[in-house]
């Protein structure tokens, strides 16, 4: 089992996706970093299953960052919070991490273990990179990945 999945699509992603992220840490763009990390995320657990011919798995991806999107956003309309920037756009809950979390819980449940690990990984880099790009405070990046967990699990409960 452990061999199979070294050699499954969405690990070999993550790995080339590290290995930028490496090569270019001396020059590191945090926003470019979290950008990357949460298209890449929701992309693969969107992406993956439609290419694959799974509609099931391609239904339920869509609506689980649909369900963590509109949260997030409900979230800003109704808590004016400022972004470290001050670029004037609202911060509070990180929407880029609720979506990187959402869509690494449901890469976890459909792919195990070892892809949802690195998801988590990669999920918790773009959290970072929300920080570190003065984005968002920490508290909207651990509210992010709250909405993001309980997005998924709903959804996965209820579709």
């Amino acid at each position: 089992m452990l061999s199979a999945a070294l050699f499954h699509p969405l690990f070999l992603l993550a790995l080339l996706w590290i290995y930028f992220c490496i090569q270019f840490a001396g020059s590191l763009n945090w926003q470019a970093l979290s950008d990357v990390g949460v298209y890449g995320l929701v992309s693969t657990a969107i992406l993956f299953p439609a290419v694959s011919g799974d509609w099931e798995q391609f239904k339920n991806a869509s609506i689980i960052v649909s369900i963590a999107t509109v949260i997030g956003l409900v979230g800003k309309f109704l808590i004016d919070a400022k972004r470290p920037d001050l670029s004037g756009n609202d911060s509070f809950p990180s929407n880029h991490t609720a979506n990187a979390f959402a869509a690494s819980t449901a890469l976890l449940m459909w792919h195990g273990w070892l892809i949802g690990l690195l998801s988590y990984g990669l999920a918790s880099l773009v959290g970072l990179g929300r920080v570190r790009a003065l984005k968002h405070h920490w508290r909207d990046v651990i509210t992010g990945l709250a909405v993001g967990l309980i997005a998924a699990m709903v959804a996965l409960k209820i579709f």
